[in-house]
């Protein structure tokens, strides 16, 4: 469950928890939420990584494993022995505490994913369809720019920015002479 907010930025209790078989799609490699189950009552799909399938399909292992032991049918993709989990925030405290991130909150994850879709270069408007943000200005409170998101930038200008200097009456740009 966590890893999968990790990778998808979707919302923990509402999205993820309450995901069943039915909107997981193998075949087409996407994951669906349908229209009326989101916050915005949209539909949104997420395309299935490497590391979202690998994880999907190893959940299905489990849940068929557990549906094999109790002679049931489990719909949801994440449960507790084939039954929805409805409360872990116990348990999420005592994983933030061993992990040495004490005060950290499952919705973190949505600011995490919109951070490493958009260092993966994917486009911001399709970033927000993937995590569900309605607005650039919710998405922009998500993708925060971090010390070390300045330092990158300056990295990459370095590598690939020919530095110019604008000279003369005409405005013509010529090589900046180096040090």
């Amino acid at each position: 469950m966590v890893t999968f907010a990790y990778l998808t930025g979707w919302r923990t209790n509402s999205e993820v928890l309450t995901l069943q078989w039915r909107q997981v799609d193998f075949v087409a490699n996407r994951v669906r939420l349908e229209q009326g189950t989101t916050k915005n009552k949209k539909s949104r799909e997420f395309p299935m990584t490497a590391e979202l399938r690998a994880l999907l399909e190893a959940q299905r292992a489990h849940t068929d494993a557990v549906q094999k032991k109790r002679g049931a049918i489990v719909p949801h993709v994440f449960h507790r022995d084939g039954k929805p989990i409805h409360y872990y925030r116990r348990s999420w405290i005592t994983a933030c505490r061993q992990a040495g991130v004490p005060g950290h909150i499952p919705h973190d994850f949505r600011r995490t994913a919109v951070r490493n879709l958009v260092r993966a270069g994917i486009p911001e408007r399709v970033a927000m369809q993937m995590t569900g943000h309605k607005t650039r200005a919710v998405f922009e409170n998500y993708n925060i720019t971090s010390p070390g998101d300045l330092d990158e930038a300056a990295r990459r200008l370095d590598a690939t920015v020919t530095e110019t200097v604008t000279v003369g009456a005409q405005g013509r740009d010529v090589p900046a002479l180096s040090s």
